[in-house]
């Protein structure tokens, strides 16, 4: 990828951000003080807030390395959450045909670090405004804020993959890392939602998927689907039988 992720990174701006806005009341406060008000108890309340979104801040974007695994029939979940539909959809602006779709919600409580399910090349990005509805309404995903992400995969011949991250109520800000044309392996991170969200997977239908509603999973590690093997061509006509050359 051209730019490096780093979730860290874009912690530290926000709560940058909030300090400034800290030393900006603080100086209010010497100013409220110089003229004899009492700003003592403002002040320390505004030091108090900031400390609680610092850390907060620190812990919803943390990013774990994920134990990707090695097998090559199967694909990984993009994001960590919980699996709330698993259904036959169509995407037509990568795939352009019929697919599986599998939703995943992101809480505030899950990790907003999303992860590439299968290795291949970034062929395809479309970002899209929108509205800002709660995550929670499945709906939410055509109607707000979102990034569609398509990857041509190297794993299978032909076969395509989309990734879509779609902000929520309280998630403003979608953030992809790659770019056209990145080659990504399997597990890699693929950008970040602050603060809430959705993520959804698009899937060929020749895939099995292995996950189902209510299941929750982990960006990078967990098997959402499993590539199912060709089975092997019969050279047998029908209706011919076939000499048995130990008679």
């Amino acid at each position: 990828m051209k730019q490096k992720p780093s979730a860290s990174r874009a912690a530290g701006n926000l709560i940058g951000r909030a300090l400034w806005w800290v030393l900006l009341v603080m100086g209010g406060g010497v100013l409220a003080l110089w003229l004899k008000s009492s700003f003592a108890f403002v002040a320390l309340a505004v030091i108090g807030g900031w400390i609680l979104f610092s850390s907060f801040t620190l812990f919803f974007f943390r990013d774990p390395d994920p134990r990707v695994p090695t097998s090559l029939d199967i694909i990984v979940a993009p994001a960590h959450g919980l699996v709330d539909c698993v259904e036959h959809s169509t995407e037509s602006e990568f795939l352009g045909s019929a697919c599986h779709r599998v939703s995943i919600f992101l809480s505030v409580f899950d990790v907003h670090v999303q992860n590439a399910p299968v290795a291949g090349r970034i062929t395809f990005l479309k970002y899209q405004r929108g509205r800002f509805l709660s995550a929670v309404r499945t709906d939410s995903a055509r109607q707000n804020e979102n990034m569609l992400i398509g990857i041509e995969s190297s794993e299978a011949p032909d076969e395509r993959i989309a990734v879509r991250q779609i902000g929520g109520l309280i998630a403003r800000r979608v953030v992809t890392w790659g770019s056209l044309g990145d080659h990504v392996s399997r597990g890699q991170r693929l950008g970040l939602i602050q603060f809430g969200s959705r993520c959804e997977l698009y899937l060929p239908l020749s895939v099995e998927i292995a996950v189902r509603s209510g299941d929750r999973v982990v960006a990078g590690e967990t098997v959402v689907a499993k590539r199912r093997t060709p089975l092997p061509e019969v050279n047998e006509t029908p209706g011919i039988r076939m000499p048995n050359l130990l008679e």
